[in-house]
């Protein structure tokens, strides 16, 4: 899931425009290649050996020595990792996809994610691209699982701090106007473990406060004692309500983490939060 604002999406992997016969599809190629991992000449190849025939075309790519993991289309990639990349003012973050987090775990998997969002924060998204489709299939052949680069962004800012998680389930990136780097590093740190839905109060969208003023107003039903209260008392309570619940999802105005005696606003000193992105699987 991934809350922030100013955040940019890339990386949409496409297969490359194939002229082929007709028995022999670009959607046949791109379902084979996805089960097998191997690149798209090899497929197309094996297909037109086969008759078209997947499965044949399968046992050719295997007796070719091109592939040993054979993909199925129901085993869902639902483990993986975060991985976070900073060149020049810009932060870059990649999600690499796999099945099981015995893979996620695995030094070859997470060093190629690291490898992407270094590629992507470093070259930009068309040559980070180019570098996944080389570099996937590979990883597939080795690892023996799906594999895939899942969300992607950018956040580019005058002052940029980020943070992944330990086990990697967890990227935060901050972007700031001004102040101290290592103060942004520390408030996506906070995020990270306190999940703030949003920068500031007033950011909490009206449809939100609108579910909650149903939910207290069902409470307030059940308690005796608000119907003893005036209309404005009563008014005044649903205020704090919603003031108490923008506060407690925003990032600014939540006690920062390492010292709960402050709000992350007081900690920054003045300091404006531009972006904020966190994402976790």
């Amino acid at each position: 899931m991934i809350r922030g604002q100013k955040g940019h999406s890339h990386f949409s992997f496409l297969i490359p425009h194939l002229s082929m016969s007709p028995e022999i599809t670009a959607t046949a190629v791109q379902q084979l290649r996805a089960r097998t991992g191997v690149g798209i000449v090899a497929v197309k190849q094996a297909l037109q050996d086969a008759g078209g025939d997947e499965e044949k075309a399968i046992e050719l790519l295997r007796k070719r020595g091109l592939s040993q993991a054979v993909k199925k289309a129901d085993r869902d990639q639902t483990e993986g990792g975060i991985f976070i990349a900073e060149s020049a003012g810009k932060a870059s973050l990649i999600v690499l996809k796999c099945e099981t987090d015995f893979v996620g775990r695995n030094e070859a998997f997470q060093a190629l994610g690291q490898e992407l969002a270094t590629a992507l924060a470093k070259d930009g998204s068309v040559k980070a691209k180019a570098l996944a489709d080389a570099k996937l299939p590979e990883a597939v052949q080795k690892l023996g699982e799906n594999i895939s680069v899942g969300e992607t962004l950018e956040v580019t800012a005058p002052v940029i701090g980020s943070y992944v998680h330990s086990n990697r389930k967890i990227g935060v990136i901050i972007g700031m106007e001004s102040g101290d780097v290592a103060k942004a590093k520390d408030v996506a740190m906070h995020a990270a473990a306190m999940n703030p839905m949003y920068v500031h109060p007033d950011d909490v969208p009206a449809e939100a406060i609108a579910k909650e003023k149903e939910i207290w107003q069902e409470q307030m039903k059940k308690d005796p004692s608000a119907g003893k209260k005036p209309p404005e008392i009563l008014e005044k309570i649903m205020m704090g309500k919603e003031r108490k619940f923008r506060e407690e999802n925003a990032l600014i105005k939540q006690a920062f983490v390492k010292d709960t005696s402050m709000t992350v606003e007081k900690y920054l000193g003045g300091a404006k939060v531009s972006s904020y992105q966190r994402v976790a699987i």
